[in-house]
């Protein structure tokens, strides 16, 4: 089955797709000024974008490991994240404690998710 890449580079492709399944980190590219709340929400609006790229959307997340800096920012995270969702569509996911690659962030997040037809082989 084909790999698909979504703007490969050097070192990493936006999105990476293999037998209908869609692979792909956010960051916060916006304000790395704003509190846990704006972070969260720019990385799940990025989502949005990076999901229609493979002919998806958030309700076709099946999985999210979320990195936070610090655990005191969990429950405004939860907050916005609840608030994404439609109920009942939520994906399974972890929430893990991490030092991230830029002392800016508040949060990343890997998704996995369904692709559309086209990513289906």
């Amino acid at each position: 089955m084909k790999i698909h890449r979504i703007n490969p580079a050097q070192r990493w492709s936006d999105i990476t797709v293999f037998n209908g399944i869609a692979h792909f980190v956010e960051v916060p590219e916006g304000d790395l000024g704003a509190d846990i709340r704006g972070q969260t929400a720019q990385v799940l609006a990025q989502a949005e974008l990076a999901l229609a790229k493979v002919g998806s959307d958030k309700t076709r997340l099946l999985s999210a490991t979320i990195y936070l800096t610090d655990f005191a920012n969990l429950a405004a995270f939860n907050a916005v994240w609840d608030a994404w969702f439609a109920p009942g569509t939520a994906p399974s996911r972890a929430c893990v404690k991490a030092e991230l690659a830029s002392p800016g962030y508040l949060v990343e997040i890997a998704f996995v998710a369904a692709a559309g037809e086209e990513y289906q082989a």
